[in-house]
Order: structure tokens, then C-alpha cells, then sequence
């Protein structure tokens, strides 16, 4: 039994932020409902192109990764009739999840006192841009705006002198990673809700959850008084420790080694580049040494992992002592044994998807795939106890899809 089994889920939200913390709480289990536009439904589901990636046909998965394992409603919440099924759906619901902006939230009615009136019971979780305080409360933004850009990433890992910024690595990067915080939030409220019988308003915003990826350098900054600063483009790493930074191997792909001890592993590495003759170089003999002489220790070991592919040290470094790992593309991944054996990648439809991060009792998650636009409508009301005319009703008026 997955630990969310039998809580029920009313999400009102649409793009990637909010909708994959919905997904994340069905792959634990939840019954999440996702409320979409009667016409049109999450605007989502147009999106096609990303970056250079074109996607036609279906299945698609700008869509499908934060939209799997639930189930659709077309509702028309701006009208008496739809917005009459909306609240006996919240009625229902353990947790209410949205995206929409305060004044949206006022405009249908499904603020939290509006929630709360028909389910006092009810935990409400709100994702939103800049935060539910502050003179930009009501602004909205995407994970570009406030998680990359104003949360300190982006002007942190683009190097002095660049032209530009760089950009996320990923669509929906800042997304995803804000989504996981408020599914973790949602949880968190729902065990407070079981243990004293109080729910909770549960807020998290992208810029909060990019200051939070970027916490520990901006404690640094803040403490010492200068802005963390990226290391230029081919940089080895650390300007003290040659086993704590990148090399590039003869087939132009990298290998990363982080030994933050490099007194504890450097033996174990000379032995397994095979130059033991460096285990009792004077140059590298103490911490202090090493920390000395890292420049030319970098140098001898960029000579010596360059001469080799990174298939033939993986082989050889196999056994190697000190955390190291290769540097994979998105689609190197997909072949990685150790992603596979954790089942990382799970089946959703036709899609590998990765699955969410979070694994019980050893078990990978079983997402469905995401719903087709409206797809369990009158399921849904049936479970609502509407008769098949009221239905058909609902339907003429334009409440439903």
C-alpha cells in the first residue's frame, strides 16, 4: 500500500509547477482530480516545441511528467453550475491544490475561506511566483523569472565575462524541483492534520525554492559580504584538492571526481591510473603538500585520464575508492545500469519518465500515464452521485466537458 492511498487530491492549477507536486502525491498514492478549462483545458497541453525539441502526436511529454497518474475534469468554474460541482468535489477532498493567483483565487471563489466554508478540514496548498506576502504577491512568474533568475542561480553559474546568462539546463527545471518541495509540504500538513485534527494553509513559491536550491552559496555570500562567482568554462575545479574537480577523457567526455580527503584516496588513485610512482612524490605526500602542488598534480592526472576513454576508466575505476562519476547527458542516462536498477526511469503509457525521488519500502512508484483532456468526466460526477440527466445537463449548459 503506497502511503497516500485514499487521500483525494483537488487540483486546480495548470503549466508545470503546481501540477507535479500533483504528480508526485499520485505516485504516492493519492487520488488527484486535475480541473482543467472546459475548452480548452491546461494550456500545457499545446505546448509542443521546447527549445529545439519538437514533439508531434502523442504521447507528449510536456504533458505527461507533471500530469501522470491523475484524473480529468473539463470544468467551467466561472459558471453557477460548474462552480456548484467544483465545491462538491472540494467537499470531498483532503487536500486542495492550486496555482492561481490571489486575485484569480477571489474572482472563481476558491480561495481558502471560500475552501474552507464548504470543507473546514481541508488542507489548502497555494504555489505561487514571489511568495503569498509582499508587494509582489499577486505577480505571477514562471521558473526562468523566479527560480533561475531572481533565486541567484543563474547569475552563480554563468562565468565573469560571459555574453549573456546562461539558461536552465532543462524545461520545467525550476518546476520540478519546487513541485517536489510542495508535494513534501502537502505531506508534512496532512500527518499535522492526522495527529491534532488542524489543517494547514501550505504555501511554496518558486523563488523560495531557488534561494533554497541555492541556500548554502548564498550563506557564504552573505556571511563573507561577495556574490558566489562560477569558475570559467574547462576549469578543473578545486584550487586545492586535484581530486576534487573535472577531467576530460580521450574521447572528449568527462569524468568527476569529488574527494574532498584527497590525503585518504590519492594512493588509491595513483595505483588505479597506474602511476604508483606519484604514492611517495614528495610533492604530494601531506595534505598540505598536495594542497601546495595541485596544479601540477592536475596537470599530471588531466595528462594521464586524457590518454584513456571514459568506457575503458570506468572499467578500471570500478573499484576506486573515492566517489567519482561520469558526466552524462540527458539521454546518457537512459543507459546508466544504476538508473535502471533503481528503477529511476519507470514506465508511464509508452514514456520512460522519471519517476519521483522518493521510493518506500524499496519500491519504484507505478505512475500512470496523464489523463487525456476532460477524460474522466462523468466518471468523476458519477462518483459525485449525479444521475446521468443531471450529466447531461451540465454538459448542455457548457459547465462540463
Amino acid at each position: 500500500m503506497r502511503p497516500l492511498e485514499g487521500v483525494k487530491v483537488l487540483e486546480v492549477a495548470m503549466y508545470g509547477f503546481v501540477p507535479s507536486a500533483g504528480a508526485v502525491l499520485a505516485e504516492w498514492g493519492a487520488d488527484v482530480i486535475k480541473v482543467e478549462h472546459a475548452v480548452n483545458g491546461d494550456p500545457q497541453r499545446g505546448l509542443r516545441q521546447t527549445g529545439a525539441f519538437r514533439v508531434e502526436g502523442d504521447p507528449n511529454p510536456n504533458i505527461e511528467h507533471a500530469n501522470r497518474g491523475k484524473r480529468s475534469i473539463g470544468l467551467d468554474m466561472s459558471t453557477p453550475e460548474g462552480k456548484e460541482v467544483l465545491l462538491d468535489l472540494a467537499r470531498r477532498a483532503d487536500v486542495f491544490l492550486t496555482s492561481f493567483l490571489p486575485g484569480h483565487r477571489r474572482k472563481f471563489g476558491i480561495d481558502v475561506d471560500d475552501i474552507r466554508a464548504v470543507n473546514p478540514k481541508v488542507v489548502y496548498a497555494r504555489g505561487s511566483a514571489l511568495g503569498p506576502r509582499g508587494v509582489e504577491a499577486d505577480r505571477g512568474g514562471y521558473d526562468m523569472t523566479a527560480f533561475w533568475s531572481r533565486g541567484a542561480t543563474a547569475a552563480s553559474i554563468t562565468p565573469r565575462g560571459s555574453e549573456g546568462l546562461i539558461s536552465p539546463p532543462a524545461p520545467a527545471y525550476g518546476d520540478t524541483i519546487s513541485g517536489t518541495n510542495l508535494a513534501g509540504g502537502i505531506a508534512a500538513a496532512l500527518f499535522r492534520r492526522e495527529r491534532t485534527g488542524e489543517p494547514s494553509v501550505v504555501d511554496v513559491s518558486l523563488l523560495s525554492s531557488g534561494l533554497w536550491a541555492m541556500g548554502h552559496g548564498i550563506a557564504l555570500s552573505l556571511h563573507l559580504g561577495k556574490a558566489w562567482e562560477a569558475l570559467p568554462p574547462g576549469a578543473h575545479g578545486s584550487q586545492a584538492n586535484p581530486l576534487s574537480g573535472l577531467y576530460r577523457t580521450a574521447d572528449d567526455r568527462h569524468i568527476s571526481f569529488v574527494m574532498l580527503q584527497p590525503t585518504k584516496f590519492w594512493a588509491d588513485v595513483c595505483r588505479h591510473i597506474d602511476r604508483p610512482d606519484l604514492i611517495d612524490d614528495p610533492r604530494f605526500a601531506t595534505g598540505e603538500q598536495i594542497a601546495a602542488n595541485t596544479e601540477q598534480a592536475v596537470e599530471i592526472l588531466q595528462e594521464v585520464i586524457g590518454a584513456r576513454t571514459l568506457a575503458q576508466w570506468s572499467e578500471r575505476f570500478a573499484t576506486l575508492a573515492g566517489p567519482w562519476a561520469p558526466v552524462q547527458d540527458s539521454l546518457q542516462v537512459g543507459d546508466d545500469a544504476q538508473v535502471r536498477a533503481n528503477e529511476y526511469l519507470v514506465k508511464a503509457g509508452e514514456l520512460d519518465l522519471v519517476a519521483n525521488p522518493v521510493q518506500f519500502d524499496v519500491t519504484a512508484p507505478e505512475p500512470g500515464p496523464a489523463p487525456e483532456f476532460a477524460a474522466q468526466t462523468e466518471e468523476i460526477l458519477l462518483e459525485l452521485g449525479l444521475d446521468w440527466e443531471r450529466i447531461i445537463a451540465l454538459k448542455t449548459a457548457g459547465a462540463v466537458t
